[in-house]
């Protein structure tokens, strides 16, 4: 692990940019914009908050890494935080002590104006903090390229953090370092997500043209038929080639559509015999009817419709109480603690295979201030690692203690 005790971070994070992009890396390129609206208007609909969950952001691991390179001094997020898909993070972020920016777009969908804030406070801290040595730039869009020259040309380390994929290369040549979001510890490779309609998709334009080829290849196909009880298999439906047979799943359907008709039909006659003839209209009334013709019938209330909305505002979110989940226990925390910080020290020096202890615990510290051995029950650091043999292995030779992770 390279020496950073002298280094000063400064972290900046676009953090609606990162959020974006990793959900289009989740979901599919252009996920996020095709959902948009449904994010905003409904963010408590299953199937969003599923696609949500998943393509959430690891913001430990982002800020441990940059803790990587030195002692933090500041660290930002611009969004704006009013937003259902930034808020559930807001105490994610305050507990990692990162300073909130506040952004209000102009409208519904148009740029936040992030890169334009963030640029500003980012050549304002170099100037007023000239012990600033490292600037840690999350995000992906090349518009912070002349931010990162510019911190480079002032002599600071610039390191950039973006999703693969979302990530303009001229960002990441003008950055010192570059790192994916995708490989940093502890961030889970992206799974997608199937969607409830993936498996009723229309088939595809070429799928519809070979079986229109077939049916011309075939002209019994086209025949009609013989009898009554082939007639609703012999139904056309319209394609892009033509006419074709219709399925017989299709024919089920309109059979049960126009008994479902005649049974409603049945029941209004029912109504209309049950009820009291209508007196006869007097020759006024007859020479307005004939000039502006009969009144349009009432329309009939879906009541299965309404039954069914009744059922979904009674099972709405709010309805359900939130139940709180019970912390966690403070062993495993150290011990994913451990874990990530030999990670990135293995990955900072890959020529290194053992590392000092007291450069693991210093970075340790950095990433969870309120790391403490002897609160977990320990004596020393090293009774720490021991108790933790399945991950790290410790090695002790006079007074030098080295650790390594165990692979």
């Amino acid at each position: 692990m390279p020496d950073s005790q002298n280094s000063r971070v400064a972290v900046y994070l676009d953090f609606d940019n990162i959020v974006i992009s990793w959900y289009d890396r989740v979901h599919g390129r252009n996920s996020y914009g095709r959902d948009r609206q449904r994010i905003i208007e409904s963010p408590e609909d299953p199937e969003i908050a599923e696609r949500l969950t998943a393509a959430t952001i690891d913001v430990g691991a982002i800020i441990d890494y940059a803790a990587s390179f030195g002692t933090l001094v500041l660290t930002r997020a611009y969004a704006d935080w009013s937003s259902p898909v930034n808020a559930v993070y807001r105490n994610q972020l305050v507990a990692r002590a990162v300073d909130l920016v506040q952004l209000f777009p102009a409208a519904a969908y148009a740029k936040n104006g992030a890169d334009i804030r963030l640029a500003v406070d980012t050549v304002e801290d170099m100037f007023r903090l000239p012990d600033l040595t490292h600037v840690v730039i999350v995000a992906g869009d090349s518009d912070y390229v002349p931010l990162a020259q510019r911190c480079r040309r002032l002599g600071r380390y610039v390191v950039g953090v973006g999703v693969a994929g979302s990530t303009a290369k001229s960002l990441a040549a003008a950055c010192d370092e570059f790192e994916a979001y995708d490989s940093l510890p502890g961030v889970p490779r992206p799974a997608r997500v199937a969607t409830k309609d993936a498996g009723s998709r229309a088939p595809s334009r070429g799928s519809r043209s070979k079986s229109s080829t077939a049916a011309a290849a075939d002209p019994s196909a086209t025949d009609a038929p013989d009898t009554a009880d082939d007639a609703p298999a012999a139904s056309s439906t319209r394609t892009r080639g033509g006419r074709g047979r219709k399925t017989p799943a299709k024919d089920a359907a309109t059979a049960e559509a126009a008994e479902a008709g005649a049974a409603e039909a049945d029941a209004a006659a029912s109504e209309a015999a049950d009820s009291p003839a209508a007196p006869a209209p007097s020759e006024v009334e007859a020479s307005l009817i004939e000039a502006l013709g009969p009144a349009a019938p009432p329309k009939r209330t879906n009541r299965r419709a309404s039954s069914t909305t009744v059922a979904a505002i009674a099972a709405a979110p709010e309805a359900v109480p939130v139940v709180e989940e019970p912390p966690e226990d403070p062993q495993e925390v150290a011990t994913r603690l451990l874990e990530r910080a030999l990670r990135l020290g293995h990955d900072k020096d890959d020529d290194a295979e053992w590392l000092h202890s007291s450069a693991v615990k210093t970075h340790m510290r950095r990433m969870d201030p309120s790391f403490s051995e002897k609160a977990l029950g320990y004596r020393s650091f090293s009774d720490f690692v021991k108790a933790r043999e399945s991950i790290a292995e410790l090695e002790e030779t006079g007074h030098e203690r080295l650790v390594r992770l165990r692979e």
